[in-house]
């Protein structure tokens, strides 16, 4: 008999920005109307890769860096799940580094979220890629995730939060979850949710933040004019927060993909990886290498 699993009781810190992401998480699905059994959560390595044993759904603990593998792993044995990949900087921006620049580039229908506190929280506040010049001896300039999303150019949603504005998170979660339920790609949320522990940025993030969907004319289908103007933010010394692209059209299936498509569908996330439809294509294999 098969026992369903209840949600633990969180390990995070009290006041951990994290709490904010998993509340904004819940309230976006609900807003949009996922079933609790077609919403699936990888969670990554760290304080925040354990979120999805805070919620009663169908959850994953991946390996170290290994989550947005092991979540398109999952939405391509289930297109019609919700998949949300879950994690930390250290987690997506140090061993997963190379899974998170080929996620644009594959623009498989998942949403990823980053918990970004700057410092490897759970190991005790080590400097990790995101950490400023000083913190904890870093002597190297921190790496920016919006910067590389933005220099990908591929159809993504991308986006960054604070979870001290749990109100405007919830918003752009939402938005991203519609986009990849649309099967229009990739969403990356990235949120600054500090460390109350070792890093805590709560006062200093909520001073600098600037909300760039907030300026006159702001658009964020101008990949050019949005990768400048939070070049000129940051150069200011303000932190940019808010959707920084937002594709105008749903793309087409890529010309050079090999996979059988399901008749509906478009782009890689909803390859047919099935036996049955791909029993042929085995069969010709097995007579070659045979």
């Amino acid at each position: 008999m098969v026992k369903s699993f209840q949600p633990v009781q969180s390990t995070w810190c009290p006041g951990c920005g994290d709490f904010g992401v998993l509340a904004a998480l819940k309230r976006a699905a609900a807003a949009q109307k996922v079933p609790q059994h077609e919403l699936t959560v990888v969670g990554g390595i760290g304080c925040s890769g354990g979120i999805h044993n805070f919620l009663e759904l169908n959850g994953v603990h991946a390996l170290h860096g290994r989550l947005l593998a092991q979540a398109v792993g999952v939405k391509l044995a289930n297109p019609q799940l919700t998949v949300v990949a879950a994690g930390g900087d250290g987690d997506g921006y140090a061993i997963g580094m190379g899974h998170f620049i080929h996620a644009f580039k594959k623009n498989v229908s998942i949403l990823y979220v980053v918990m970004n506190n700057e410092t490897y929280g759970l190991t005790k506040g080590q400097a990790s890629p995101t950490s400023v010049v000083g913190f904890e001896g870093n002597v190297e300039p921190p790496f920016d995730a919006i910067l590389t999303a933005l220099s990908i150019r591929a159809d993504n949603f991308i986006a960054r939060t604070f979870s001290g504005d749990p109100k405007t998170m919830t918003k752009i979660l939402e938005e991203a979850l519609a986009f990849n339920r649309a099967g229009r790609g990739f969403a990356f949320v990235e949120d600054l949710s500090p460390c109350v522990t070792y890093n805590d940025t709560f006062k200093l993030w909520r001073e600098k933040i600037l909300d760039l969907s907030t300026l006159p004319g702001y658009d964020p289908t101008d990949r050019a004019a949005v990768f400048r103007l939070y070049t000129e933010t940051l150069e200011s010394g303000r932190i940019p927060v808010g959707v920084m692209h937002r594709p105008a059209e749903a793309p087409s299936a890529p010309a050079s993909l090999e996979l059988k498509l399901l008749p509906d569908r478009v782009g890689p996330a909803k390859a047919a990886i099935g036996l049955e439809e791909n029993l042929p294509e085995y069969q010709k294999l097995l007579k070659t290498i045979g």
